[in-house]
């Protein structure tokens, strides 16, 4: 099937051309088929969209964060208002299911609802008591030019999770997102300009991370950089930014720890499994992959969740695996010599409407060992293991062993004893018993799930240099 249409950059207001004419083909992985194409970008191209960013920022910068917050409201109007489209897009290149397609669209939208509000209050510094004779203040400066690399997993939720603060910080940004899922976010950066937002301030060079991320990530003009992706990008793009002493935010993998006591409501902690399973096939880095049982009521749990699994339907309750190489990767976990035989799933499908598409059965392997590379190691796909324990201590040892840290979840009858887990748990954030991580919470990871902030307050001030100023007044 030949691609139907060619998706141009966004600089400085407009679409332009790649430099070197080149261009890049997508998949609809739901179904195998070939999509549209996108400018594939590299230096040349980033040169253009820094030097615009450069250019335009300190007009922007120097507006009050009421007049940038009101731009990024009508933002948020216009993708609440493009919402069928911005789906449309997103489904034709990750196959999500409607329902998850929403949830997204919605939290895009409300990132820059909360950051259009809480700059006003929040992007401001203060002032510091020094005497008579002495006027001492702080503010909040943008750093200029951010670079900001996002994945494919989440298209348009992680890109509005990251421009949302920059650009109510004052900040132009350059986004490159990933070259499997592009669109959506070309897609914002048009809505961005027909909201208001000058040209210049937010534009979108597409292309592959070696081509157009490593140029991003190296250029002189751009003082911040944000990723998300693997760890082992996540290390390159740290030695970059080493090198160049620019700050960075690292968002990473993880294999995240869901504690289940049996206190515990199991009916609630079995739903919370089954939704993290299944929420876009498990390819979020905060999936709870691994679930921890009390060993009384381990095979009792697992039952349940294997009977909720298997009433779950390929393209309606999930989606496929995005790129053909996370899914080749994923069976490569299903199909290694070491792994146990699982309790449910293990494979593809064969038949039917999802045998066209990347859609992997969602798999169950019960008591696997600890030191298993299924126990270790981050799958990113529709995958759990279960791992017993004895008490308390043994739960918070199984939690921590592990290279991440980036969510944990706790379920258990005593809430102080959830609540005593929580803060020893090594993760950026905890959930006990449910307790809901929203726009407004700070979200990061401990160890090899990154460092830096996103979301709440904490995502503000990473796109924000704090500067001092004192004034002897006589």
């Amino acid at each position: 099937m030949t691609a139907t249409a060619r998706h141009q950059h966004w600089i400085d207001g407009e679409d332009a051309e790649p430099a070197d004419r080149a261009w890049l083909p997508t998949l609809d992985p739901a179904t195998r088929e070939r999509g549209d194409e996108i400018a594939a970008g590299g230096p040349a191209d980033v040169d253009r969209a820094v030097a615009a960013a450069e250019r335009a920022r300190r007009e922007w910068a120097d507006l009050s964060p009421a007049a940038r917050g009101a731009v990024l409201h009508r933002i948020a109007d216009l993708i609440a208002e493009d919402a069928e489209t911005l789906m449309r897009l997103e489904r034709a290149c990750t196959g999500k299911v409607t329902a998850q397609l929403r949830l997204e669209i919605d939290l895009s939208a409300q990132y820059f609802r909360y950051y259009a509000g809480v700059v006003r209050a929040a992007g401001q510094g203060g002032v510091i008591e020094q005497g008579a004779g002495v006027h001492t203040y702080t503010r909040y400066e943008p750093y200029g030019v951010v670079g900001v690399v996002t994945p494919w997993n989440l298209p348009l939720n992680q890109a509005c999770r990251a421009l949302a603060p920059a650009l109510a910080m004052g900040n132009a940004v350059v986004a490159k997102p990933s070259e499997f899922t592009s669109v959506s976010t070309l897609r914002l950066a048009r809505l961005a300009s027909r909201a208001g937002l000058p040209d210049g301030i937010l534009n979108v060079v597409t292309g592959t991370g070696p081509e157009a991320g490593a140029a991003l990530a190296a250029h002189p003009g751009v003082r911040r950089l944000a990723f998300t992706g693997s760890v082992a990008t996540g290390r390159l793009l740290a030695g970059v930014a080493a090198a160049r002493l620019v700050p960075l935010t690292l968002e990473l993998g993880c294999k995240s720890p869901l504690l289940v006591f049996a206190d515990a409501d199991l009916d609630r902690a079995v739903d919370a499994v089954v939704t993290a399973l299944a929420a876009n096939s498990g390819q979020v880095c905060s999936a709870a992959t691994r679930l921890l049982v009390e060993e009384s009521v381990h095979d009792e749990v697992v039952d349940r969740v294997v009977a909720a699994v298997e009433k779950l339907r390929p393209g309606v309750d999930f989606g496929p695996l995005i790129t053909e190489a996370q899914y080749r990767k994923v069976l490569g976990f299903l199909t290694d010599a070491d792994s146990p035989v699982p309790v449910t799933g293990g494979g593809p499908y064969t038949d039917g409407p999802a045998a066209r598409g990347l859609y992997v059965r969602p798999t169950v392997y019960a008591r696997v060992d600890p030191g298993a590379r299924l126990a270790r190691e981050e799958v990113f796909g529709p995958v759990l293991v279960t791992l017993p324990f004895r008490d308390e201590a043994d739960a918070l040892a199984l939690a921590n062993d592990t290279d991440y840290g980036l969510v944990a979840a706790v379920w258990s009858g005593d809430l102080a004893r959830g609540l005593r887990l929580a803060e020893r748990i090594d993760a950026g954030q905890v959930a006990v018993n449910g307790g809901p991580l929203t726009v407004e919470t700070p979200f990061g990871g401990y160890k090899q799930s990154g460092y830096g902030r996103e979301k709440g307050l904490a995502a503000l001030h990473e796109y924000a240099q704090l500067k001092t100023v004192s004034a002897r007044l006589y």
